[in-house]
């Protein structure tokens, strides 16, 4: 395992850790991080000696979302995005229908895809400075990877619909009352903590946790698949009938420094 792989591993006992590993990029999500982290997915469920998965960021953030470059490139061949957030759903969905809990370790940013894949975990642990939220909308972009169809179950309906539909992001401590994040620390006791909310559902392993954790993701709303092939639909369809290409190449333009005025 090399520092330049997208997705790194580390097996800490029965907690297999998975760092989303382009610092550069803010762990933005690209095809080579979420082919990565689709197998270690496939390889942790069968690993009777993981018991607990947590997934963290390297860098400044935990994942800033989508790759815009990607997107481009692909709107630039004639493709459009969504057969690439079709498998970022499907990778989102796998997680939150793992028969094992699954926790994501928040610090910097989790916006957007980020905030998507944060979502589909079980548990969310978070620095108080994380900034969160869905930030679709200020790209002109709508969700495609489930925050439309888990955010309220994780925030409630007003403060998801706020998120949504103005894409703000607020810190970790905003959303301390909603009970979605499990526990809100300093940065510098991040991963203490977090090993030891890992060591907990280490400890309470078991077939009946398996089963639990099954029976929790398939009574979890209504028709969920419904859901995530509507919020699919949307995003096919606003990127087809908008300039969001055009937004996104202007987001990506190097910026030009200002003039000195001293």
């Amino acid at each position: 395992m090399t520092g330049t792989e997208p997705l790194l591993v580390e097996q800490r006992g029965t907690v297999r850790w998975l760092l989303l590993n382009r610092p550069k990029r803010r762990n933005a999500l690209d095809v080579t991080l979420i082919e990565a982290l689709d197998k270690q997915i496939t390889s942790a469920e069968a690993d009777p000696g993981t018991a607990v998965i947590a997934v963290a960021g390297r860098g400044p953030s935990f994942c800033a979302g989508g790759d815009f470059h990607q997107f481009l490139e692909l709107h630039d061949r004639g493709d459009n995005p969504v057969d690439f957030l079709t498998d970022v759903s499907a990778c989102f969905s796998r997680i939150a229908a793992s028969s094992k809990p699954w926790v994501a370790v928040l610090h910097g940013h989790a916006v957007a895809g980020g905030l998507e894949l944060a979502l589909a975990c079980d548990v969310v642990v978070a620095a108080d400075t994380t900034l969160i939220g869905d930030g679709h909308l200020k790209r002109r972009l709508v969700p495609a990877g489930g925050s439309s169809v888990r955010l309220p179950g994780a925030v409630g309906r007003g403060l998801s619909r706020w998120l949504l539909l103005t894409g703000e992001l607020l810190p970790a401590t905003s959303f301390a009352h909603t009970g979605w994040i499990h526990a809100i620390v300093p940065e510098a006791d991040l991963d203490a903590t977090a090993t030891r909310i890992c060591r907990q559902l280490a400890d309470r392993d078991s077939p009946a946790q398996q089963r639990l954790k099954t029976l929790l993701h398939r009574i979890d709303g209504v028709a969920p698949e419904h859901a995530l092939r509507e919020e699919l639909a949307t995003f096919a369809d606003n990127w087809s009938a908008s300039s969001v290409a055009d937004a996104l190449r202007a987001f990506l333009a190097p910026r030009t420094p200002k003039a000195d005025t001293k």
